[in-house]
C-alpha cells in the first residue's frame, strides 16, 4: 500500500523476477506511461478505456500491432493490462539497476512511482490517494437524503466530529470502551458513539496484535445489514503492537 496524490512521487518495490501488479484503491487505472518495452493494453479496439503509452517505439515492419505487440529496444518494462479490472502487471527488464518512473492514471488523478528493483516474489502495489477519498459512502444504503449533497455534507461534518473530539450541541456522545470481537490478530475497541442528524456515528481503536504487518481497508468493516454508510481509517498500515482509529458512520435505525 502507497499513499500518493497527483503530481507527488511514491517509492515502491518491483519483482526483477515476477510480475508486480499494479492497482488503484477504488478506482480503474485509465492510462498508463513510461519507457515500456512491449505492451498488450493498446492491443485491443480504441474503445477499450484501458491504454498504455510506449515511449520512442513503434511498430516493425510488417507487424500486426493487434497480434503482436510492438517493442521499444530501450524499454524497462513489460506491461500487461487487465481491462476488465482496472489494474495492469508489470515486469522490468534488462539488468539496469537504477529506478524505473512510470506513471499511473485514473479518471481523477495521475500518480508517480519511482519504482526499486528487487529480488522479491511477486506482489501488489495498491495505490491510495487520502485526498479522493476520506470518505468512501455506501451506495447500497443510501440513507433518508440518498446521496444528495446536504446528506453527504453530515456525513463529513460528523466525521470531522469524531476525528477532532469537537462534537456540536446537537450531537449526543456516549463513553462505551467496549471490546468487539473482529479477528484474532486484532483488539477492537469500542470507543464513543455519537448520534444526532439521522446518523450513527462510532470510533473504534484497533490495535494489531500479530507479529506481522496489518494492512487494513475500509470494506472489512462494512457488514452485510448494518447500514453502513461511510467508514475511515486513520492509519492503513500497522506494524505490530501499533494502534489506529476507525470511524463508521451509520443510518439511524427508524424508530
Amino acid at each position: 500500500m502507497v499513499e500518493a496524490r497527483d503530481g507527488v512521487s511514491v517509492e515502491a518495490m518491483v519483482s526483477i523476477k515476477e510480475p508486480t501488479r499494479i492497482r488503484i484503491d477504488g478506482a480503474p487505472i485509465t492510462d498508463v506511461f513510461g519507457n515500456i518495452y512491449s505492451s498488450n493494453c493498446a492491443s485491443t479496439s480504441a474503445a477499450t478505456p484501458l491504454t498504455s503509452s510506449l515511449a520512442n517505439s513503434a511498430p516493425l515492419p510488417g507487424t500486426n500491432i493487434q497480434n503482436s505487440p510492438a517493442i521499444n529496444p530501450t524499454g524497462e518494462l513489460v506491461l500487461e493490462c487487465d481491462k476488465d479490472k482496472g489494474e495492469v502487471y508489470i515486469r522490468p527488464v534488462g539488468k539496469s539497476s537504477k529506478p524505473i518512473n512510470l506513471f499511473v492514471s485514473s479518471v481523477q488523478a495521475t500518480y508517480t512511482l519511482l519504482l526499486h528493483r528487487s529480488d522479491t516474489p511477486a506482489d501488489t502495489i495498491v495505490i491510495r490517494d487520502p485526498s479522493t477519498k476520506l470518505l468512501k459512502p455506501d451506495s447500497a444504503n443510501p440513507g433518508p437524503s440518498g446521496t444528495s449533497a446536504n446528506h453527504i455534507r453530515a456525513m463529513k461534518a460528523l466525521l470531522v466530529a469524531m476525528a477532532s473530539d469537537r462534537v456540536p450541541p446537537d450531537v449526543r456522545v456516549e463513553e462505551v470502551n467496549r471490546l468487539v470481537p473482529l479477528w484474532l490478530e486484532a483488539r477492537l475497541s469500542l470507543m464513543r458513539r455519537y448520534e444526532g442528524r439521522g446518523l450513527v456515528g462510532e470510533k473504534y481503536l484497533l490495535q494489531n496484535i500479530s507479529p506481522t504487518l496489518m494492512v487494513l481497508a475500509e470494506q472489512e468493516f462494512d457488514r452485510e445489514g448494518a447500514q453502513v454508510m461511510g467508514v475511515s481509517i486513520e492509519n492503513h498500515n500497522l506494524q505490530p503492537g501499533e494502534t489506529t482509529n476507525v470511524f463508521v458512520i451509520r443510518q439511524e435505525a427508524m424508530r
